[in-house]
């Protein structure tokens, strides 16, 4: 008889970041995640992770806050898996998804943990479980976001000399578009060659003021400009791919394989940003990593700015991927000043490496634990 889910244990971590991190809604100082720990009757142990950026600030309409995930869990999901056959991945996945509609991030957190569970129990890890590693080194940007250009351009130069990442995403959009136009054109001569310039909007531009923007950033040699457009917008983002040769990384209008679906059919063309969380899980982001190969989207592999527990099931799906065309932005744990885990993720060379062993590859440090876990 198959091992059964004994318990299950969600608990807030609290770990504050090595510095302000500015997004267009919001300035994050702390970094609070939802980790789960999901143990079974043969007393084996699967971890999962649940985490969103800056609060209610970020994400859908119906947005989930590290508070709401816990409560998900606990009382709805909680009753559902105790008891159940933990190979059963697919079934629980399913039968999760008939009972509560979306709350992708505290699925993701419960398939994360389930086939950390199933990696130990075959002693194989969770990239072989999504159908076998293609990459043992992920390439990893780095956020330039103290907003003050100085200061990114010498965090930008310092991070090249020392090989740790040589691509950069800005976050623009809390000002009047030409500041930032100058802000991010600044750090792109600045850099030159060495290095490849991205801005990530966050949704703060309407149709007009993207159009502006995109042509000054597209003469100021920007590679890549993310969600420029409020997230339902699928027509403005088509228009705007179809107007500039520089690419738009979709983000926020892409959640799952049929958001991927609908945008590729109305006629997008560039690239999206694949996100374990939005997508409900690993396994439901590389079905639609599928859906824009097919249509011919570039990958990339996005964060929700996880700790490690959570961006080492990204790196797990992303490793079985043959091509990410622009990489991953896996850098949640270097934003963190402190881990929750006895060996922290190797990052070196301009991206970092897949965790070996069983599961994620990932051993949680209790002492801590208890440190950072929210009290009360």
């Amino acid at each position: 008889m198959s091992a059964t889910i004994e318990s299950l244990e969600t608990i807030l971590v609290d770990i504050p970041t090595i510095r302000p991190h500015k997004l267009s809604m919001t300035t994050m100082g702390v970094q609070t995640m939802v980790i789960v720990r999901m143990k079974d009757s043969d007393g084996l142990e699967g971890l999962g992770e649940a985490t969103t950026i800056g609060g209610l600030a970020y994400g859908p309409e119906s947005p989930e806050s590290p508070e709401s995930v816990k409560l998900t869990i606990d009382t709805y999901f909680k009753p559902q898996l105790i008891g159940q056959p933990a190979g059963n991945i697919n079934t629980l996945r399913v039968m999760l998804g008939r009972s509560t509609r979306g709350n992708s991030l505290a699925k993701s957190a419960i398939e994360t943990a389930l086939l950390d569970l199933q990696g130990k129990r075959l002693n194989r890890p969770v990239s072989d479980l999504l159908g076998g590693a293609v990459h043992a080194h992920i390439p990893v940007l780095w956020t330039l976001a103290s907003g003050d250009t100085a200061k990114d351009i010498d965090e930008a130069l310092s991070l090249i000399a020392a090989r740790r990442h040589c691509d950069f995403k800005l976050k623009i959009g809390s000002r009047p578009v030409m500041d930032d136009v100058r802000h991010v054109a600044a750090i792109k001569e600045a850099v030159g060659d060495q290095a490849s310039v991205r801005v990530d909007v966050n949704q703060a531009w309407d149709e007009a003021t993207a159009a502006k923007g995109m042509a000054e950033l597209q003469a100021a040699g920007i590679d890549l400009v993310e969600q420029p457009t409020p997230m339902k917008d699928y027509a403005a983002l088509v228009r705007l791919s179809s107007k500039f040769h520089l690419p738009i990384l979709a983000d926020e209008a892409v959640a799952d394989a049929k958001d991927m679906y609908s945008l590729a059919a109305a006629g997008f063309a560039g690239a999206v940003a694949m996100k374990i969380a939005k997508a409900g899980g690993p396994a439901r982001a590389l079905e639609q990593a599928m859906v824009a190969q097919a249509a011919g989207i570039g990958l990339y592999g996005g964060t929700l700015l996880e700790g490690t527990i959570g961006t080492a099931a990204a790196l797990h799906a992303w490793s079985t991927l043959e091509t990410l065309h622009w990489g991953t932005e896996m850098f949640g744990p270097l934003l963190m000043k402190d881990d929750i885990v006895v060996k922290p993720l190797r990052f070196h060379d301009n991206g970092v490496d897949l965790p070996t062993g069983a599961g994620l590859g990932v051993e949680i440090d209790e002492d801590k634990l208890a440190h950072y876990r929210r009290k009360g």
